[in-house]
């Protein structure tokens, strides 16, 4: 079972940027964690990262007939991108979104995501264990 990890604009800078409210673990910390819980529950994991809204469109139009499902951070472009919507539609891979920050518990333009009405399920403020709770979810979800 292919699970895609996809993340969005800043995410690269985990570990430094506002600790404060993303904690200190870093993206290849995640990474770790998800494929080492992927390979246990009999996923492989594909993870992506990009600061361009274009590449990861294209990264989901690649997933169509070889992914079963995706976590998706799509971070700032959760709350502005109907591109990023409109991908994940059109390949129709079943996703959890994932948030580190409470997003609800942040400025009022973060309240809102193009992608949750979508989703599977959303996951937000969990740090990052919301990711590895996802792969969880999803598998369970995917296996059934």
């Amino acid at each position: 079972m292919l699970i895609a990890v996809l993340n969005g604009p800043n995410l690269n800078l985990l570990g430094e940027r506002e600790p404060e409210i993303y904690g200190q673990a870093t993206l290849g910390d995640i990474e770790r964690a998800v494929r080492e819980r992927g390979e246990a529950a009999g996923a492989t994991i594909e993870w992506v990262q990009s600061n361009h809204e274009g590449e990861l469109i294209d990264a989901i139009h690649g997933l169509r007939g070889r992914a079963q499902g995706a976590i998706v951070n799509a971070a700032a472009l959760a709350h502005t991108s109907l591109g990023l919507r409109d991908a994940l539609l059109g390949t129709g891979i079943p996703f959890i979104e994932v948030h580190l920050s409470n997003v609800f518990a942040r400025e009022r333009v973060r309240r809102h995501s193009f992608l949750s009405d979508i989703a599977i399920g959303v996951v937000a403020g969990l740090g990052p264990t919301g990711y590895v709770s996802a792969l969880d979810a999803l598998v369970a979800r995917l296996v059934r």
